[in-house]
């Protein structure tokens, strides 16, 4: 019998119209374009503005022009995963809200908090539902409105970071595509260089936690750009090695758009060229579970049936990981 393997029939992405350039957030903070440049590789992020906009918001947009992309029906659904660590609410979750926005009623759904990691993490484990045939049709979501939860008084994480995101189809094939091999970590060790310090149960909302800025994204940059250096470099190799794929083999390399610095530390330990990298950092900032679908949306028309590709990410947590899948269909 040929192995049942899940492979993505469809990708599209959807970012918010505002955007924040670096000249703007200037007159916000003390910084400059060339520092956030040199730093980041960063010029411009997307914000969702507007009363009621959650993450749902993105993902519904996303999931709405997959469908019609892809022209299948939202009752064919079967189950829809979202990687966010913003959701609109601690519950419901923001795959049932996305999933009744765009008229999913057959499916069930589900969140994943894996912070930048959550893409890899949902992808992971959808792709699991289809190769044991329990499902026929997932939706993976990576989506976050991160300007929810970024001080914008603090220059170390308001330049970093932007609102959108991404979604996948998921299908089952027996083919030689679609998801091949995923390699997934998590330390929660590294949880106080990457943290959210209120607003859960721990440290609950209140006066206090509101007045001292607690409901902000924290992060130690220089601890967490050396984890992300070695751990997301170590394990795109690691892929790699275990599927005897070597630099030229590999047609992309789809990586967390953290930072610029990052992403070449990655690109050189696997040896590949930065013509195979993937890059649109400069443009939506780290929109941290939505960055691999948006550029899997971004570079869709350049990819072809059977290109090996490699997924990596870093997140807080800390999270890591790296999927490697063979591309399933032709530009159309």
């Amino acid at each position: 019998m040929k192995k049942t393997r899940a492979v993505i029939t469809g990708v599209q992405g959807w970012v918010p119209e505002y955007v924040l350039t670096n000249r703007e957030l200037e007159t916000m903070v003390d910084t400059n374009d060339e520092w956030i440049v040199t730093r980041t590789g960063i010029k411009e992020r997307r914000i969702l503005k507007g009363e009621n906009q959650g993450t749902s918001v993105i993902g519904i947009n996303a999931v709405k022009g997959l469908l019609k992309k892809t022209n299948t029906d939202p009752e064919d659904i079967d189950l829809i995963i979202c990687a966010t660590v913003t959701p609109d609410m601690p519950f419901p979750a923001t795959a049932n809200l996305i999933a009744d926005g765009v008229g999913a009623k057959n499916s069930y759904s589900f969140d994943i908090s894996a912070a930048c990691s959550g893409f890899l993490y949902a992808l992971t484990m959808g792709s699991q539902f289809i190769e044991t045939g329990m499902h026929k049709k997932v939706i993976v979501v990576g989506a976050d409105k991160m300007s929810s939860i970024i001080d914008y008084q603090d220059r170390a994480t308001c330049i970093i970071f932007g609102d959108g995101g991404g979604a996948v189809l998921l299908e089952p094939t027996e083919e030689e595509v679609g998801v091949m091999d995923s390699l997934l970590h998590a330390d929660g060790a590294g949880a106080p260089y990457l943290h959210m310090k209120a607003g859960g149960s721990r440290k609950p909302a209140s006066i206090e936690t509101v007045n001292a800025r607690e409901h902000y994204a924290y992060q130690e940059g220089s601890t967490v750009f050396k984890f992300a250096v070695t751990n997301m470099a170590e394990v795109s190799a690691q892929v790699m090695e275990r599927n005897n794929l070597k630099a030229e083999d590999v047609a992309w390399l789809v990586p967390h758009q953290a930072n610029k610095r990052i992403i070449d530390a990655t690109a050189n330990r696997m040896g590949v060229g930065p013509e195979k990298v993937m890059l649109n950092i400069e443009k939506y900032g780290n929109t941290t579970a939505g960055t691999l679908p948006l550029c899997l949306w971004d570079y869709e028309s350049q990819l072809k049936k059977g290109d090996n590709i490699i997924l990596a990410a870093f997140g807080g947590g800390f999270t890591w990981g790296a999927i490697y899948l063979k591309w399933g269909y032709d530009p159309k």
